[in-house]
């Protein structure tokens, strides 16, 4: 394991006991707590520590910056499966199904609360800048959920309003994390912006990345049901090339299914996934991919460190890029 993320689950654990295990009362903190010790891939807070260490600077100095991170990542992501009816997350059962709907807002709201406890640890002189591009990200990530539940009730939705919403949705957190670990570690606003440039990149590509999972990935590893987005009738990228590339006679029958609130989970997955392959989307998306995934390096290139201490960074995004999960 990453030294920077043990040292990071060790300063979580730290967390969730001194707020969310001690605190009363339990039916509020309890769900906090499950979510935050449910793991994930920690890496908004591994950018950020690794951000830091690009310009010399020790994780400790940057490490509750990264906890408000991963504390508000957490919070978007229990509202963020409320809102989409999910069942499960990282393969457990998400808190609205564990407790209740009210239970998941009210811990979620006191996530947030406590991540800007956090966030306001960071050096005073460097404090304003780093509140205002954390409650300018925080806004955005409201901005392209709402986005996200708006294009719901849509049949057709373009792909720049789709890039743009997870761009607000997903991509500008991971900016964030890079380029508030780059502030605090001193570095200048020029490298700050490339390495905020190269996490909008690679937020981009994860999220497609995440898009053809749910409907190409193992789900013994991918930790979610194959086929949520397509139950959901959720407008990831396949499903707005679908209805953009696809003939009439498919359209109209993608659409049937689209509207039908009767049908047999099962059918709906295989028939959509049949359409996709159709439509040979599988190689289309990872050509999306790629196509961000090289732009991010092209940023992280004009970092004004050497070529070596970008190598963890490099390395981290090709595993994002060939995940399984």
């Amino acid at each position: 394991m990453n030294p920077k993320i043990t040292l990071f689950e060790e300063k979580i654990a730290e967390a969730i006991d001194n707020v969310f295990t001690e605190s009363q009362p339990r039916t509020l903190f309890d769900p906090a707590k499950y979510t935050l010790s449910l793991g994930g891939k920690r890496l908004r807070p591994l950018l950020t520590l690794m951000a830091a260490d690009l310009f010399d600077k020790a994780s400790d100095d940057v490490i509750d910056a990264a906890l408000a991170i991963e504390i508000f990542h957490n919070f978007s992501l229990l509202h963020d499966d409320l809102m989409d009816k999910a069942d499960l997350r990282r393969g457990h059962p998400t808190v609205h199904k564990k407790w209740d709907q009210n239970s998941a807002i009210l811990s979620g709201d006191a996530m947030v609360i406590e991540a800007y406890r956090y966030i306001a640890k960071v050096p005073k002189s460097q404090l304003r800048e780093v509140i205002d591009l954390f409650s300018t990200t925080a806004m955005e990530i409201c901005q392209g959920q709402q986005y996200d539940m708006d294009f719901e009730k849509r049949m057709e939705v373009s792909e720049s309003e789709y890039l743009e919403m997870i761009r607000l949705k997903t991509a500008v957190l991971i900016g964030c994390a890079l380029k508030i670990g780059a502030i605090i570690a001193g570095a200048s606003c020029r490298d700050a912006d490339c390495l905020y440039e190269y996490g909008i990149n690679i937020g981009l590509a994860f999220q497609l990345k995440d898009d053809l999972l749910d409907v190409y990935g193992n789900p013994e590893t991918f930790g979610k049901k194959i086929g949520g987005d397509i139950l959901c009738n959720k407008k990831t990228f396949l499903l707005i090339k679908a209805i953009k590339n696809s003939e009439n006679s498919q359209r109209e029958a993608l659409k049937k299914w689209i509207l039908a609130s009767d049908f047999d989970p099962d059918a709906k997955i295989i028939f959509v996934k049949n359409i996709y392959d159709e439509l040979n989307l599988k190689v289309i998306t990872e050509n999306l991919i790629e196509k961000y995934y090289l732009a991010s390096l092209d940023c992280l290139s004009s970092v004004s460190v050497s070529e070596d201490r970008k190598k963890d960074l490099i390395e981290l995004s090709e595993n994002l890029m060939y995940r399984e999960k």
